[in-house]
């Protein structure tokens, strides 16, 4: 039986993504070999989208991302600046939740959004 799911980040810069996650984030992580930090990220969810979206005449060349979750958008984001961290833009509202785009050192923006709907993990029988 599948337990859980294992996502990896291709990064620029590892050692300033591990620390961001460990120390901005505050992720929980065991350390495998020396530098190598594997996080413990939380209840996790998978959702499939299509690479063509309505009025795209060539498939997006994007095969994976990487969107973290919270609770309250405002207060994470609060949180995280004052752990250092910065952000893309603007707030937006999406019909599925609040979002933010996370700048993540060695990475590109990762979104950060509060959903609207009850997470997967929340309705499990």
């Amino acid at each position: 039986m599948i337990t859980g799911i294992h996502t990896l980040v291709y990064s620029d810069d590892p050692e300033a993504t591990r620390a961001f996650f460990r120390d901005v984030v505050g992720w929980h992580f065991i350390e495998t070999s020396p530098g190598w930090l594997i996080f413990a990220s939380g209840p996790s969810e998978g959702g499939v989208h299509p690479r063509t979206w309505p009025g795209q005449t060539e498939p997006g060349v994007q095969r994976h991302e990487l969107s973290l979750m919270c609770d309250d958008l405002d207060a994470t984001m609060a949180e995280l600046s004052a752990r250092g961290a910065t952000f893309a833009g603007d707030v937006d509202e999406r019909p599925y939740g609040r979002c933010a785009m996370l700048d993540v050192p060695g990475l590109d923006p990762v979104l950060l959004y509060a959903p609207t709907y009850a997470p997967a993990w929340t309705s499990r029988s």
